[in-house]
């Protein structure tokens, strides 16, 4: 494998000079309260929206991850990757609520919907969540994509890269994070879409590509009675587990709750949805044309993981390298300042103000401060336990989504959806689906402890995606039926924030607010979706 040369050392010191650049920009605008350091102030226009959320997705061990899906046949996982119409819903269904409500967080809608103890738990929850997974994983990950690549110890560029990037989303808050994010897409989609390219062209074309791939190789559709992937279950949990993360969680939402107005964050979700479909053709294909080069003995690898590091410095020249190296920094740094700015959200906003409600703005910014830096120091010191664990523990953490997403999901969509729901119904759907995830969760840690036949032994060994489809089912029983068996919500509470209690002046303000390119853009994604979901089916 050859190594990075002179002139791919520049290419990635340009990239942080023009990051640091501009987070030095935005720095200095000083952040005068809560909304300018957490929500940007509200001031957002849709292409810093829609990148910021593309960018916030994509992490390093993402886009690898992707390439060994391409390389390993794991093309089931591509429908993920298919989310587009998931980021769309978040602009035309859930984002006119979210704005409308005034919030800075998902877990301060609970509470503007239903009572504080949903805001409670989702909070705590929330920051438990992200630190024990979303920090974890990320910087582990990344590190490990980030010393494999450029030759460096894992722990430099672990810390190197947590540092620096903790170092201006602390200073610069939520604005500095969109910025820096803008900058990182255009960095990552460049260098991602160059060495899609030049990797293709290296194998004679995509016709050669092809043949030289196993029949039916790129077929992402199987049958239900499959182990793995099972169609329909696949289809529902993906679709389950995407509308909670596109739609419901902070880490993603606090970029459109950041937008100028709902014109302009749904059109940053319309502009997100569109960057949202590049990973398939950016990052997934480079893994099917590496395992191509392969079985044309021109490229060798161990591991479908392998994949990418093998094409990239095998395939590309140098400078090239550089910058899809620089791209791959972006992907890391930007998922990092997403989550260390989100947590920083939820602790200040969610529980430090509601325990001091008077506290001054200039506090609040300077708690917020703080905040971040935990994080950042939390995120490092839990380096050392990620390379101790076992590698089937660590593949739980990275799924462990499937069995947060149910509840929450169920929680939001029949809370805008069905004014009939309480804050009870809530709050037993949230509890309820946390006590059967930890129990999910310890059955499948011990499946092998369990004897055949008993119901242990059912739950833990139920395919995850199943388990997760019938869960979701479960939680919205439990929240429609508590709800109906205890007294409706007060009218003035839901007052807009259900689509039945909506005014006439409100809906008109939404209709006000996108026109009819907004529309066609918005079909035009979700038909691309359609095309690629059509087109690997073999």
């Amino acid at each position: 494998m050859k190594r990075f040369e002179t002139l791919d050392w520049i290419v990635i010191a340009v990239y942080f000079v023009i990051l640091s650049a501009v987070a030095i920009w935005v720095i200095t605008r000083k952040n005068k309260n809560t909304a300018d350091y957490f929500l940007a102030g509200r001031n957002l226009g849709w292409f810093v929206v829609g990148a910021s959320i593309f960018a916030s997705n994509i992490g390093s061990e993402h886009v690898v991850g992707l390439a060994g899906s391409g390389a390993g046949g794991k093309f089931p996982l591509v429908i993920y990757e298919l989310h587009a119409w998931l980021v769309i819903t978040l602009g035309w269904v859930f984002l006119p609520f979210y704005l409308r409500s005034g919030v800075f967080t998902m877990p301060e809608f609970l509470e503007r919907r239903f009572n504080s103890a949903t805001r409670w738990f989702l909070s705590i929850f929330s920051l438990a969540a992200y630190v024990l997974t979303k920090v974890s994983v990320t910087v582990y990950a990344g590190g490990i994509v980030i010393s494999t690549l450029l030759g460096i110890d894992f722990w430099t560029g672990a810390l190197v890269t947590v540092v620096l990037t903790g170092l201006y989303t602390i200073l610069g808050g939520m604005r500095a994070v969109a910025y820096t994010e803008a900058i990182q897409t255009v960095i990552l989609v460049i260098g991602a879409a160059t060495l899609t390219i030049v990797s293709i062209n290296a194998a004679g074309g995509w016709s050669e590509v092809k043949a030289n791939l196993p029949p039916g190789y790129m077929n992402m559709w199987r049958s239900n009675q499959d182990p793995d992937f099972p169609w329909l279950p696949l289809v529902i949990t993906s679709s389950i587990v995407g509308m909670w993360y596109w739609c419901t969680d902070q880490y993603i939402v606090q970029r459109v709750l950041a937008a100028r107005n709902i014109q302009q964050g749904r059109r940053g979700t319309i502009f997100g949805g569109l960057l949202k479909l590049l990973p398939v053709f950016l990052f997934l294909i480079p893994g099917v044309v590496a395992l191509a080069l392969k079985n044309m003995g021109e490229l060798n690898w161990d591991t479908p993981d392998q994949a990418f590091a093998s094409l990239l410095m095998n395939k590309m020249p140098a400078g090239l390298r550089g910058l899809v190296a620089a791209g791959l920094l972006a992907a890391l740094m930007s998922s990092l300042a997403s989550v260390f700015n989100s947590c920083s959200t939820l602790f200040t906003v969610d529980i430090y103000k509601k325990l001091y409600p008077d506290a001054p703005e200039k506090r609040l910014v300077n708690i917020g401060r703080v905040a971040t830096g935990i994080v950042v120091l939390l995120g490092i010191a839990w380096i050392p336990i990620m390379q101790g664990i076992s590698a089937t523990l660590y593949e739980y953490l990275q799924s462990v989504q499937s069995y947060i997403a149910p509840p929450i999901t169920a929680v939001f969509l029949l809370g805008i959806f069905f004014k009939r729901i309480n804050s009870k119904g809530a709050l037993a759907t949230l509890i309820g689906g946390l006590i059967v995830a930890i129990i999910r969760l310890s059955f499948e840690l011990n499946r092998d402890s369990f004897e055949p036949g008993t119901f242990a032994h059912v739950i833990a060994n139920t395919n995850f995606l199943t388990f997760a489809a019938w869960f979701f089912l479960f939680c919205i029983i439990v929240c429609v039926t508590v709800s109906l068996l205890t007294s409706p919500p007060a009218p003035e509470r839901i007052q807009g924030l259900t689509y039945s209690s909506l005014t006439e002046e409100q809906k008109q303000a939404n209709r006000n607010s996108y026109n009819m390119l907004d529309i066609v853009l918005s079909i035009a994604v979700i038909g691309i979706v359609a095309f690629v979901m059509i087109y690997f089916t073999g």
